[in-house]
């Protein structure tokens, strides 16, 4: 389901008029109606890139209702365009709770728009998923969220600490830190600058730019001028293009051996295809990528399916990053709801807080705050890209896994090495 912003204005307005009177329900009218998940998504406005995650819920929603739905009744997902907007985004979280009484939520994506929306959850006392929110339950706890991505525990702290590690095992000593001045770029930055002191390494530069900001060239030149050997940098699709432009005509010097870390962008087909070889020697945080240490159960045939839809709805063919967390989210609800036979908030979170679910982006064991109890953030190196042809991404060997270890798919090529290629 998915609605216009004066669709929307008019139900709002519809609905509280309706909320005046009393709802009456019979039982077994109450046992027959749909499992309602409900949530807000990006389909228009800066982050509409994003909104190729309501088929990783489409998704998940057919393949339950098809084995015959939850408790004998069929799920119906409820999707609200937030515009991007995160002013938008409190007014359709209580329509989706008052009004349609969704049994589950989903989170928007992303820290900035999830934040506007926590303490709601927590007052409230909701069942919810966070998609690709970063640290947005370290500060309330609330014992009914569950991250959706593999962000780890202190994932404010540790998110991208494959990037630092990396950094330390070739002897980085000078680090840069370059971020957009938004909710999830700070919280990265910051952690990273947490991350680079614990390992001795000296902050030469840390600068913030407004998000807005499209022209990096004086900033890479001040960057150069401190002589960094790595570079953190934390940006989103606009600006992680507009910087890779600019290290491509400007360049980093000679002491720069690692760039990258917490881009926002490379993940993203459209960014992939334009930028082509201009992106060989970035090592980047991913959560998927096609390679031989990736196949979990489940994933390819979800792939598989993904791109039709994604041919024909004209949104990223390939699919990797945030979709198969999203049908992932819907796992988490489906496996809870059928191992307990309940609907009961209380009851599916404290089986997830005490049971691993096998998902299609691998098993996932919750901690108190529902952070993934292992931080599996894949740090990979882009090498041998050749041309702009989005095909080659679906190949193994272009997206290198360099870290964590134990996902680990190749050897990581010095940075000016790599851009050579």
């Amino acid at each position: 389901m998915r609605i216009s912003r004066r669709q929307f204005t008019k139900l709002s307005a519809a609905a509280s008029v309706g909320l005046a009177a009393p709802a009456i329900w019979t039982k077994g009218r109450a046992q027959n109606r749909p499992v309602r998940v409900g949530c807000s998504a990006s389909l228009t406005g800066p982050l509409s890139g994003t909104k190729n995650m309501v088929i990783g819920y489409e998704l998940w929603r057919d393949d339950v209702n098809a084995a015959g739905g939850l408790l004998g009744r069929e799920v119906e997902l409820i999707v609200y365009d937030d515009q991007s907007a995160p002013s938008n985004v409190p007014a359709i979280y209580s329509k989706l709770v008052d009004v349609d009484q969704v049994d589950f939520l989903f989170t928007p994506y992303g820290a900035n728009l999830t934040a506007t929306i926590m303490p709601f959850a927590k007052q409230r006392d909701r069942f919810i998923v966070g998609i690709l929110t970063l640290a947005s339950n370290d500060q309330l706890k609330h014992d009914k969220f569950f991250q959706a991505a593999p962000w780890g525990p202190d994932g404010a702290t540790n998110w991208a600490r494959g990037f630092f590690d990396i950094a330390n095992s070739t002897g980085v000593k000078k680090m840069a830190i370059l971020a957009a001045d938004t909710e999830f770029s700070k919280t990265a930055a910051e952690g990273g600058r947490r991350v680079s002191e614990e390992f001795g390494m000296d902050v030469v530069d840390f600068q913030m730019y407004p998000p807005t900001n499209r022209d990096f060239s004086a900033i890479i030149r001040n960057i150069r001028a401190t002589e960094p050997e790595a570079v953190f940098v934390c940006s989103y699709p606009a600006d992680s293009t507009a910087i890779v432009h600019g290290i491509q005509e400007i360049g980093l010097g000679d002491s720069a051996r690692l760039f990258g870390g917490g881009m926002v962008g490379p993940q993203y087909a459209s960014l992939m295809e334009s930028l082509g070889p201009s992106l060989n020697g970035i090592v980047n945080f991913h959560l998927y990528v096609p390679e031989p240490t990736m196949k979990f159960e489940g994933i390819e045939s979800f792939l598989d399916r993904y791109r039709p839809i994604a041919e024909d709805r004209q949104v990223d063919p390939l699919g990797f990053y945030i979709p198969p967390f999203c049908y992932a989210a819907g796992q988490f609800i489906s496996t809870a709801v059928n191992a307990t036979g309940s609907l009961d908030q209380t009851e599916v979170s404290n089986w997830l807080h005490e049971n691993p679910v096998d998902t299609v982006v691998g098993q996932i064991n919750f901690d108190e705050i529902g952070n993934w109890t292992e931080r599996r953030v894949l740090m990979i190196q882009f090498q041998n890209v050749d041309g702009s042809g989005i095909d080659q991404f679906r190949q193994a060997g272009k997206e290198v896994i360099i870290d964590p270890p134990d996902y680990k798919s190749g050897e990581l090529v010095p940075l000016m090495d790599a851009r050579k290629t």
